[in-house]
């Protein structure tokens, strides 16, 4: 397993960190997922072998959110 910190941005409320929470947490492959809006990043634990760094990122774009 690895773990990343991915920076989001767009954030504003509790909804929106429960919906980067559940894009991420809805992969295959991800075994944790913790998102904070007080500090705009997700902290991803994921297995590498399934998922990379960049597709994390591109789901969290896809909910309408940026990352980096």
């Amino acid at each position: 397993m690895e773990t990343t910190t991915i920076k989001v941005g767009g954030m504003s409320c509790g909804g929106c960190v429960k919906s980067v929470t559940g894009v991420l947490s809805a992969l295959d492959g991800v075994t944790k997922a913790e998102v904070s809006l007080e500090q705009a990043q997700a902290v991803v634990e994921f297995d590498a072998a399934k998922l990379s760094r960049a597709q994390l990122a591109q789901v969290i774009e896809d909910a309408g959110f940026d990352a980096s």
